[in-house]
């Protein structure tokens, strides 16, 4: 069997992907499609498995690392019930208040690759928490096909209240300094977005490939923004031209960079739609920029 490379694989497949990962087209839809380009000696079985998340091999930071205590919690939702689930993280060898970090995941739930990104937060000087909006469902269900359909099921500004309430309970945490910002990825993009316009006194806020407020919505915004586009990510860029120019005209605080011929979904590691070079570059702009803000 050919072994896939990131070259082999025509950007019509990373569409597609793109288009099956944000519920744009059913399942057999989209292996009816992938199976137009199962040519050259791309078997199909080759070309899904080379697309699909890869947890096992691209986890940065192991969830028993010793330099980490990284433990789930549940925190309060206003919603009532359970509660939500997260991954709480922060190192072990400072008894010092740190200001804190909220990671928001993709439409899927608390996957490794979620977890992972909070544990980096937490080797970086931050206590993190990474909340699974899929508590009320079961949780994430070991797999992002399921996780997607799980997550449809939910109400997104429910969710987004769900987050907030993580915000609460970190700012309130004996280990935490109170000052808190965010980092979202796709879904979490969004909610990061949105937790600028909802909570005050939020410190930061770093929204990857995340869709847009309304004009109205970001003039509410106080807190500073680093914002992250794919440069091939025409469905989410689409709405950047009129948020940039709602945060001008209401003199918001803001950077924004497009990293160009990337996917969406470039910082994640664990699919062939990861870029080394941009997602190294964004992170350490975001932990730069989360040191100046809540430091």
């Amino acid at each position: 069997m050919k072994k896939l490379k990131k070259e082999d694989i025509n950007q019509e497949v990373f569409d597609l992907y793109d288009d099956y990962a944000h519920n744009k087209i059913e399942r057999r839809h989209f292996l009816k499609k992938l199976s137009l380009y199962a040519v050259g000696g791309i078997t199909m079985s080759s070309l899904l498995s080379f697309i699909s998340p890869n947890y096992v091999d691209s986890i940065l930071v192991n969830k028993d690392d010793s330099r980490l205590d990284s433990n789930y919690i549940t925190y309060n939702s206003p919603r009532g019930g359970g509660g939500i689930k997260a991954l709480l993280s922060k190192l072990k060898s400072s008894s010092e208040k740190r200001p804190g970090i909220i990671v928001v995941h993709e439409n899927r739930g608390l996957n490794p690759y979620i977890e992972d990104v909070g544990r980096r937060a937490a080797l970086e000087g931050f206590i993190s928490i990474a909340p699974d909006a899929l508590t009320p469902l079961g949780g994430y269900p070991g797999n992002d096909d399921a996780g997607r359909a799980l997550q449809k099921k939910r109400d997104r500004d429910e969710m987004l209240e769900d987050f907030i309430a993580a915000f609460t309970y970190l700012k309130n945490h004996e280990d935490c300094t109170g000052e808190i910002g965010v980092v979202g990825f796709c879904f979490g993009g969004w909610i990061s977005n949105m937790m600028a316009v909802r909570i005050p006194d939020l410190g930061a806020a770093v929204p990857y490939y995340g869709s847009q407020p309304s004009a109205e919505e970001t003039a509410e915004i106080s807190a500073p923004l680093m914002m992250h586009y794919a440069g091939l990510d025409t469905r989410v860029n689409a709405g950047w031209p009129e948020y940039e120019m709602a945060l001008k005209e209401n003199n918001k605080q803001y950077e924004a960079f497009v990293y160009p011929k990337v996917n969406h979904g470039f910082h994640n590691n664990t699919t062939p739609r990861y870029d080394e070079a941009a997602a190294t570059l964004s992170w350490n702009r975001t932990i730069a920029f989360f040191k100046e803000n809540l430091m």
